[in-house]
């Protein structure tokens, strides 16, 4: 055995001296629980530290801290050898699991389209290599089910990742990264990737904190908002008051300088429906109504609305946020969104049409009597609430 190091670890890792303290509390018949109270460290530490550094590994009551030192210092050497480049039978499993040929129940396998690897992702429409294309996750948790005796077939969805994206630990080819989900050439980091877009979303303004009175479309004023997308991210913005399913339409023409082939790197969307796009368009219709018709507005997690703290100043309307992948909870929204396709159908150009174009659309959808408004028109229904307000207001002067 070689000799161990007598120099203090990090706080991250158990010293030489805690070591001792283990095989001394273990020798006393203490529990996992009562040695991390004594050493201030987590129960699964200490049981780790048991399991995978005795003295025998069937039996972790012969623990003996100069072995575990050793064991631990041998593992923490660098660099180590990637467990794929020594295991051949583990490597031929991972490879056949990520880029094995399709086949059919027969056993005949299936070669699908030919596709030369570039060393960057596949474009749209293109095709994609056919294969297992089995999860680097799904790769290493099956594992334990077809070799449960065989130690040795073991490893971690994380080393495989690195094995196909990091230089210097490329035991698998580098273009069966093409056998993944994503095809991507190039790993994604976690953090940008869960958090692309988002960071304007707080727990104060997601759907949950909405008043419960816009729930049960009893007090009118709630609106539901999104934007209908066509050709060269052409886009209109849609507005659906919840009670009397009164819509309004927002115009949101390409600024100047969308159709120049040269863009300005860093430079604001061009498209129309950029953040300060929407803002201005939703605050200059909303605007017309009275006070009591704008109490909220629910959005998806677009970032067309990274201004809404903004938009919730200047006009005073609280804006909140459904949560992803969940068009259900703004469902006379995405009603709305369906009969305006009638008028907009998908992969056309929507910047074609004007303000007055809009507000005709606008128009005649809100003269469409309605069943559950009990066959009268959404203008009606609005037209019944302001009146009621100016009614209001005439007998609070007189």
């Amino acid at each position: 055995m070689c000799p161990i190091s007598l120099a203090p670890a990090s706080g991250r890792y158990l010293s030489l001296a805690e070591r001792e303290e283990i095989a001394i509390e273990r020798a006393r018949g203490s529990g996992v629980r009562e040695i991390a109270r004594h050493l201030g460290r987590s129960p699964s530490t200490i049981s780790r530290e048991l399991r995978r550094n005795a003295a025998t590994r069937a039996d972790a009551s012969g623990y003996r801290a100069t072995v575990a030192q050793w064991h631990a210092e041998r593992r923490r050497r660098r660099p180590k050898q990637a467990k794929l480049v020594y295991n051949e039978k583990l490597r031929s499993y991972v490879e056949d699991r990520l880029s094995g040929l399709v086949t059919r129940p027969d056993g005949t396998e299936v070669h699908g389209p030919t596709v030369r690897f570039k060393g960057r992702r596949h474009g749209p429409r293109q095709d994609r290599r056919w294969a297992k294309a089995w999860s680097p996750e799904q790769i290493a948790n099956r594992l334990p089910l077809d070799f449960p005796d065989y130690e040795t077939m073991r490893i971690s969805h994380e080393a495989i990742y690195q094995s196909l994206f990091v230089q210097g630990r490329g035991s698998l080819k580098r273009e069966l990264v093409t056998c993944l989900r994503t095809g991507r050439a190039l790993r994604v980091p976690r953090a940008r990737a869960k958090g692309r877009g988002k960071n304007f979303i707080t727990p104060e303004v997601m759907i949950s904190e909405r008043p419960a009175e816009a729930e049960d479309r009893a007090v009118p004023g709630h609106w539901e908002g999104d934007l209908i997308i066509g050709l060269d991210k052409s886009a209109i913005g849609t507005l659906v008051e919840r009670t009397t399913r009164y819509t309004m339409l927002l115009h949101l023409p390409p600024m100047e300088g969308h159709d120049q082939a040269v863009k300005v790197k860093n430079g604001p969307p061009l498209a129309g429906h950029g953040a300060q796009a929407v803002r201005d368009a939703i605050a200059a219709k909303i605007m017309t109504l009275p006070e009591h018709l704008r109490r909220s507005l629910t959005w998806d997690q677009g970032t067309e609305m990274a201004q809404h703290a903004k938009l919730r100043i200047d006009t005073g309307l609280a804006v909140y946020f459904a949560n992803p992948h969940s068009p259900w909870m703004r469902g006379t929204n995405e009603n709305t969104n369906g009969l305006l396709r009638q008028y907009f159908p998908k992969g056309t150009d929507l910047s074609r049409w004007d303000r007055d174009d809009l507000d005709a659309v606008a128009f005649t959808l809100n003269g469409r009597p309605r069943k559950t408004l009990g066959w009268r028109t959404p203008a009606e229904a609005l037209a019944v609430l302001l009146q009621s307000d100016r009614g209001a207001g005439v007998a609070t002067t007189g």
